[in-house]
């Protein structure tokens, strides 16, 4: 067995037909498979025992042979050889073929690399191989052409005239001959000529052609290879014969393909001997070469073969291709043992780092580590009886499972995984019945809720996998998000609630003005009855040990209430007392007001003052963000747990429900819909009598129809009270919003048509009234629309992410810093007047590019490469600061991936990233996993042309694939002044005079000019309304150009729709579009003219010519999608893996491509540790000082040894 461990890199290519028969371990002569009286392989057949191996471990076919004693004999009787059965997964057989066949992926491919290097044309070809036409290989002194067709005709004529002086064939061999004599140095330089002079389209064939010859060339794989003398069979394990019930047999097609394969070809044979009739021959010879077709790819050439039901049968590239073809089903995703799945159930009293697991279920997860330990205790004798106790779940095994599971994570894991926090590692505490726990704080991140979700769990086993899953992946250390590193581990809902409820104040509550000493008495007299939790109090302020509050405040009393002493007893004891909710009580200190000197009259003091607001989920985010900011994991974790623990006892001390009494009806509701009823009416008068487009009434009779929807809510809003148990679950953020409300007690308002545009009808009802069943039905489009969408929106995002996942995967932290001379100016992000990321979300976690200094005092704000945290950021902001050169990974220089100081800060732990971090992988989750939030379609406002702009999901599909914009703009191709706009038949026209010559601009129909005469406009700048195309934007104003552009237009789609993402994550994503340089004149240097190269392969070969002093290379940046970005990738078993798999394929094995393993992908496929993190080379070759015996678990052996009775 190969140890993949030890793999530098690996290479593919064309196979010899000697070396096909190299890997052979025999011929299959007979198309038969088993013999259906004995159930044995046939000899000589397409599951021969004395070619594959034995069907029974240690076993010849004959039976004269048992025992692993014979390993290693070959049987005199049968030429078995006796091993393990596992050998037919491995060994491969052959079939010699009676005349050469052409290979279809070579010859039908697009472009026909066969074609390419003949120049000759696919149809052409086809023609030759498949028996229609003859081909001249040898013209002798005639007047014919090599590579000439002749028809049947044709070809007895020049017999006739000619003779025998020149030599025309048919089918593979003759194009096998013509591919020997090709001379491969020859073609190049005769292409390498052409291309000097060529112009068009002769152009950009040559460059094809010269990049197939040179392709054979350099790899060393000969062109005749393309044909086949033999064929290779794959072993008979991976193409299964298996007995089903009924005594009938279920086979691979692969079987029926191969056996169509030898039944040709044995006929073909037999033909050969008799000396058949060339036409006979022939016939035989397309059969053949049909049936190999269809055995390498079905269905690529005329009609597929089909089995029972017509069904076309699975050939060996469909075994590769697809969601269940090798690569995805098998090598990237593999199903593993020690794995198990249930539905969850919320587990309240859990700690952050727990998690429940019911006993059954932990007894077969942990069952080897069981054994061992029943066997080390003595309460087992051997393997066999532990293994008895553990299945009769006897009562001994339940203690030692307690003592396995102690210090022994295990992973929990919800489907769709769509970002890191998906799997998590938990301890796992037994529990009772069928369901696993879980932490409710975590849900978030795994997006679970408790109505029937299921989770899988997974052990990790070694020592190494233990101690990774414990430090890097533990709930309670996965507090941040890396999309925007805010607390993922926000309390919800009831938790919310409880404490929103806990820190309300009252007006008026009883025992208001009380004073009390400290918490203790506080709690005293709320348990016993003499206050309420939301009373107005003074308390002692110095009881209270806060070191925040200084020598006066401690000698002072503090106005609080008893909700909010029990709120703060659950922060760390260093944190400011919080008794508002602020952002300068959390981040400075209490303020000074809630302070009154001892002696005060308090009843009175608390009178005067306003009633604070309770903390809302927002303030509760930030309180555990700042908690973390200050005291780092650990102590945020427990913190969190008290959170949760409050939130849960005060919502049910609260007890807040929702009932039908809570929804008050408004009083105005009828005259609002009245009055806006006349004013329809009105529109409707003006319409018909001409005065307004139908447009424009369509238009005025929405906007009133919203605006009376507007008026009713802003109107419910005021008149709620702040006690109605719904307006406080809104108010607390724990669940619903205004327009819920609204909809229960306002009116439902306007609803859309299947088509998405509005409906003028609006429903006036609310669901406390009753709809109408007109209303009814309206409503019913959207309710139908809406769970279409989502539908459809999770299958669209997540092929998003796999497409982003695949382009930036190999894009790995790989060096402290690359030394880069180049920054990147950030400023805030506007869209108009709107600010869309202000400048300090920019600036907060990345390293600045040059020491940023006051403007007025000239004091150091931050030194050049060093990492900008919130306090530095704000500074810069205060300061009045507009733009901060930072480092950026587009202008990161390491290869293959970036450097620490250019990516900044790893969102997800708050730290400086480490190297070995796959920040590629974290980059395209953070941008894919909101993609399921974002809105589906383009809103269509009425008729009008130029406001359809693609938003949402569709958007950041066409960003990313660099597609050409729905609703493009116009761009300026130079930089100039407007000078004119002009109306000309219908349409405008803009003029821009540049430095040397104006440059007029039609405007498309139902486009919106942006620019006004006199404005200054840039090269690359938009004239009118709509998005750019990102590949005009590259012509005109570079790369730096293009990255700015599609950043911000990234983020405008996220930030419209709420969602926050870091810069960086986009960042990674469109640098890896833009990787690539199309060669545009080739120089003295070795590559080939319109190749596409890695920037850093271009320079390279660019910096080899000018040591030599030749001329260097031309090329220019391009910008690929990420599908074409990830196709293109260096790494061909990365490539295959992603989409066409034939295609990359067939391409790599021409060029003899190495794939030198640097990306994740390449390695999971071959079973190596990928490259990031630990598996990193630097980490691998650690080892620790005092080696701990590492304990194995002991696994049964299967090998019987010889002593057993035979």
């Amino acid at each position: 067995m190969l140890d993949v461990n030890n793999f530098e890199f690996m290479k593919i290519g064309l196979a010899s037909p000697d070396k096909i028969r190299s890997w052979s371990f025999g011929e299959v002569k007979k198309p038969e498979t088993i013999n259906y009286r004995t159930l044995k392989p046939e000899k000589d057949g397409l599951f021969c025992e004395r070619i594959f191996g034995p069907t029974k471990d240690w076993e010849c076919h004959c039976g004269k042979y048992k025992r692993v004693r014979y390993k290693g004999v070959v049987c005199d009787r049968c030429g078995v050889e006796v091993t393990k059965a596992k050998v037919r997964r491995e060994r491969m057989g052959h079939i010699e073929l009676a005349a050469p066949v052409s290979h279809i992926w070579y010859f039908k491919g697009i472009p026909s690399r066969m074609g390419l290097v003949l120049d000759m044309s696919p149809r052409a070809l086809e023609e030759v191989i498949y028996f229609a036409a003859y081909i001249v290989t040898d013209a002798g002194d005639t007047a014919l052409e090599k590579k000439q067709l002749l028809s049947e005709r044709e070809y007895r004529a020049y017999r006739d005239k000619y003779g025998q002086s020149f030599h025309a064939q048919m089918g593979a061999e003759a194009v096998k001959k013509i591919l020997q004599d090709l001379d491969l140095d020859k073609e190049a330089d005769m292409l390498r000529e052409e291309l000097k002079s060529a112009q068009g389209q002769r152009r950009t064939r040559a460059i094809k052609r010269l990049e197939v010859v040179e392709a054979f060339r350099h790899s060393g794989n000969d062109p005749s290879w393309m044909i086949l003398d033999v064929l290779p069979i794959i072993p008979p394990d991976l193409r299964p014969m298996v007995q089903l019930d009924g005594g009938r047999f279920a086979t691979s097609d692969l079987n029926d393909l191969y056996r169509r394969v030898i039944n040709r070809n044995n006929r073909l044979k037999r033909l050969l001997d008799l000396g058949a009739p060339t036409i006979i021959v022939q016939n035989e010879k397309r059969m053949l070469q049909e049936a190999v077709d269809a055995l390498i790819d079905n269905g690529r050439r005329g009609r597929p073969v089909t089995g029972p039901g017509n069904r076309p049968l699975k050939s060996l590239s469909h075994m590769l291709k697809g969601k269940q073809g090798r690569f995805r089903q098998n090598l990237l995703g593999k199903r593993v043992d020690y794995s198990g799945r249930s539905v969850i159930v919320v587990g309240p009293s859990l700690k952050m780092y727990q998690c429940g697991l019911p006993k059954e279920m932990a007894v077969e997860l942990f069952k080897p580590f069981i054994m061992k330990e029943l066997v080390e205790r003595g309460l087992a004798h051997n393997i066999k009886s532990a293994k008895r106790k553990i299945e009769r779940l006897h009562d001994e095994i339940w203690e030692v499972l307690e003592d396995v599971i102690r210090e022994h994570p295990v992973l929990l894991n919800r489907a769709p995984t769509l970002h890191r926090l998906g799997i998590q590692a938990f301890e796992p505490t037994l529990v009772e019945g069928r369901a696993i726990r879980l932490h409710p704080l975590v849900c978030t991140a795994y997006n679970a809720d408790f109505d029937g979700d299921q989770m899988a769990v997974h052990v990790p086993l070694s020592a190494e996998a233990q101690a990774e899953a414990r430090i890097l992946m533990l709930a309670a250390q996965n507090i941040l998000n890396p999309k925007d590193g805010k607390p993922v581990v926000t309390p919800s809902q009831d938790m919310v609630l409880g404490n929103y409820y806990l820190t309300l104040e009252r007006e008026g509550a009883i025992g208001e003005g009380l004073i009390v000493k400290d918490i203790d008495e506080a709690m005293l007299a709320y348990q016993n009855g003499y206050a309420h939790l939301h009373t107005r109090i003074a308390v002692q302020a110095s009881s209270l040990n806060n070191p925040r509050f200084t020598e006066e405040q401690n000698s002072q009393l503090l106005l609080t209430t008893i909700g909010k002493l029990i709120f703060n007893a659950i922060l760390p004891p260093s944190f400011p007392y919080m008794n508002e909710p602020t952002m300068y009580n959390l981040e400075v200190e209490t303020p000074a007001h809630y302070f009154v000197p001892k002696g005060t009259d308090v009843q009175e003091e608390i009178q005067k003052r306003e009633r604070i607001l309770p903390f809302k989920k927002g303030i509760l985010g930030d309180i555990i963000a700042e908690v973390f900011k200050k005291f780092k994991i650990s102590e945020t974790s427990k913190m969190l747990d008290r959170m949760k623990d409050l939130g849960f006892k005060y919502s049910t001390k609260a007890g807040i429900t929702v009932g039908v009494a809570d929804i008050v009806v408004l009083e105005e509701k009828k005259e609002i819909l009245e009055e806006a009823q006349t004013k329809v009416d009105k529109v409707m008068k003006q319409f018909r009598r001409g005065l307004i487009t139908e447009d424009e009434r369509y238009e005025r009779v929405i906007s009133i129809w919203s605006q009376a929807k507007d008026v009713i809510q802003e109107k419910l809003m005021k008149s709620l009270s702040h006690r109605n148990p719904i307006f406080m679950m809104s108010d607390s953020g724990a669940r619903g919003n205004a327009s819920n409300f609204t909809q229960l007690a306002g009116m439902r308002g306007l609803m859309a048509n299947p088509a998405g545009r509005i409906i003028e009808l609006p429903i006036k009802s609310s669901f406390r009234e009753g709809l109408t069943v007109l209303e009814y039905f309206i409503s019913t489009h959207g309710a139908r629309k809406g769970l279409a969408d989502t539908a459809l929106k999770t299958a669209d995002s997540g092929y998003l992410t796999r497409r982003l996942v695949d382009v930036a995967q190999d894009v790995i932290i790989r060096e402290d810093d690359c030394h880069t001379d180049r920054g990147l100016p950030v400023h805030a992000i506007t869209e108009g007047t709107e600010i869309i990321e202000p400048l300090i979300d920019r600036l907060i976690g990345r390293t600045a590019f040059e020491t940023v200094k006051h403007p007025e005092t000239g004091a150091v704000l931050i030194e050049k490469n060093e990492v900008i945290n919130e306090d530095t950021a704000r500074l810069i902001d205060e300061a009045g600061i507009k733009e901060v050169l930072i480092r950026t990974v587009f202008t990161c220089n390491t290869k293959h991936g970036a450097c620490k100081k250019c990516y900044g800060r790893n969102l997800a732990t708050g730290q400086e990233v480490e190297v070995g971090e796959a920040v590629g992988i974290i980059a395209a989750q953070s941008i894919g996993e909101p993609g399921t939030q974002l809105t589906m379609r383009t809103f269509h406002t009425g008729g009008v042309a130029g406001s359809d702009i693609t938003q949402g999901l569709p958007r950041i599909q066409e960003i990313f694939e660099a597609r050409n914009p729905k609703g493009q703009a116009l761009i300026s191709e130079i930089e100039g002044t407007v000078t004119d706009i002009t109306e000309v038949k219908d349409k405008q026209e803009i003029v821009v005079q540049g430095v040397i010559e104006p440059r007029t601009y039609t405007v498309p129909y139902g486009a919106r000019v942006k620019v006004a005469i006199g404005d200054e406009v840039a090269s690359g700048e938009a004239l009118t309304e709509g998005s750019i195309d990102p590949k005009e934007l590259l012509k005109f104003q570079g790369v730096d150009g293009v990255q700015s552009y599609l950043l911000k237009e990234v983020q405008k789609v996220y930030r419209m729709q709420g969602v926050e993402i870091g810069d960086k994550h986009v960042e990674v994503m469109v640098r890896q579009m833009l990787r690539k340089v199309r060669v545009t004149e080739s120089g003295n240097t070795d590559v080939l003219p319109g190749a596409l190269l890695e920037i850093h392969q271009f320079k390279d070969a660019n910096k080899k010519a000018l040591m030599n002093g030749d001329e260097p290379a031309v090329g220019r940046p391009v910008l690929l999608g990420i599908t074409k970005a990830s196709l293109e990738t260096d790494s061909f078993l990365s490539a295959a893996s992603f989409q066409e798999t034939t295609r990359v394929l067939t391409d790599a094995a021409i060029k003899g491509k190495r794939d030198e393993l640097l990306g994740l992908k390449e390695n999971v496929i071959i079973g190596k540790l990928v490259p990031a993190g630990t598996g990193m080379q630097r980490y691998r070759k650690i080892k620790a000082e005092t080696e701990m015996p590492v304990v194995n678990v002991v696994e049964e052996e299967a090998t019987e040894t010889e002593e057993t009775i035979e």
